[in-house]
């Protein structure tokens, strides 16, 4: 197909007006179409989406939805990758506007991940390090896991999978340093999801060390990267390292018998001041699951801790923060660039389709279903 004549997008449509064309352009494409929506959407664009879920379980359902001809993404770049890997070849994958990115994916490029790669290798630390990366990466970082033996998590699965790692690891290690040696990951890109699970698996502080891609390779060997168990890439959230220490305490003062509960890209003072830290998908069964009469303050996007209040009339929720954390690059999808991707998709167009080449998708694959398995 192509974009020659493509329909030009009108942004200056109004919402209203946007909606019901997108609700006649969606039942004109009828079963060719998946549209799949990640909770941090705005509802004006939720409300659209056949399948709602964090970027685990939007990949499990993309690597099964063999049925349908297009599969519209409204999340950000890196997740619209994912599911064009998971995909087969014949199915087109399309994202509304190409510029809603996530800065925590730009923060980890592939030439800064094998520059620590050769430097690792040359230290002689090689052969007993597994390399994980969030889902929040790009395709190219997803596939050097896979062609080193790593593998990708989300925030739903990341303590199977640190612990799967660990045990990769020690066997290297083992194998190649005799029967005491223990084994190390390095985990990309997210260093508060990382040093979160990681130490809710027993594993210390002491034992983790930062590497700083904008520092020379050997200062970060210096700095406890020659002999860390747990090796954490200095990336971070721009939305979830906004909630503060202090917010707990303010929070839980306005709010007597509050429970704080906060996603696992927050900090590590804001996770160990919490009740409870976790997935997406974990925050909306507590408080989906919890009795009336509940409070909940949420350390996650504004738009789900928004939903979640009106979907819960009966409990209070509220946001960890005064401060509307706002996933930016996720708000570019809205309806009028809905509208535009699927009125292109009547006309036989495809705009912003994502194609992620064949070698970097066959390398990704091999890290996703190492994911895959372990749930």
């Amino acid at each position: 197909m192509s974009t020659a004549s493509a329909t030009l997008l009108d942004t200056a449509i109004s919402t209203e007006t946007a909606c019901r064309r997108i609700a006649e352009l969606k039942h004109q494409l009828g079963e060719k179409l998946l549209i799949l929506g990640h909770h941090y959407q705005v509802d004006e664009v939720v409300q659209f989406a056949d399948q709602l879920g964090d970027s685990f379980k939007l990949a499990r359902i993309a690597s099964d939805a063999k049925d349908v001809e297009y599969i519209l993404f409204c999340g950000v770049h890196f997740m619209a990758e994912s599911t064009d890997i998971l995909t087969r070849p014949d199915q087109i994958v399309v994202l509304p506007d190409l510029a809603a990115g996530c800065s925590m994916a730009d923060m980890a490029n592939a030439d800064q991940v094998e520059t620590a790669w050769d430097a690792l290798t040359e230290h002689g630390m090689r052969s007993d390090v597994v390399p994980i990366t969030y889902m929040n990466s790009t395709a190219l970082i997803k596939a050097f896991c896979g062609r080193n033996g790593g593998v990708v998590c989300t925030s739903s699965n990341a303590e199977k999978v640190i612990t799967w790692a660990l045990r990769r690891a020690d066997a290297a290690a083992r194998e190649h340093r005799g029967p005491d040696a223990r084994g190390r990951i390095v985990f990309l890109p997210d260093q508060h999801l990382g040093r979160n699970v990681s130490y809710e698996l027993g594993i210390p502080l002491k034992d983790m060390a930062i590497w700083d891609p904008h520092a020379l390779p050997e200062v970060n060997l210096d700095n406890g990267c020659d002999n860390a168990r747990v090796i954490l890439w200095k990336g971070h959230c721009s939305v979830h390292t906004k909630f503060l220490a202090p917010h707990v305490d303010a929070v839980r003062e306005q709010y007597p018998g509050i429970q704080v509960i906060a996603h696992p890209e927050c900090t590590f003072e804001v996770v160990q001041k919490a009740d409870q830290y976790g997935s997406t998908e974990k925050i909306i069964r507590a408080v989906t699951d919890s009795p009336p009469g509940s409070k909940w303050a949420i350390g996650t996007e504004i738009n789900l801790v928004s939903r979640l209040a009106k979907q819960n009339p009966d409990k209070t929720v509220v946001s960890l923060s005064g401060i509307n954390c706002l996933c930016s690059t996720m708000y570019r999808i809205d309806p009028a660039h809905l509208m535009w991707a699927l009125e292109n998709l009547v006309d036989g167009h495809v705009v912003n389709q994502i194609q992620v080449d064949q070698e970097t998708a066959k390398d990704a694959l091999v890290a996703l279903d190492r994911m895959l398995v372990l749930v």
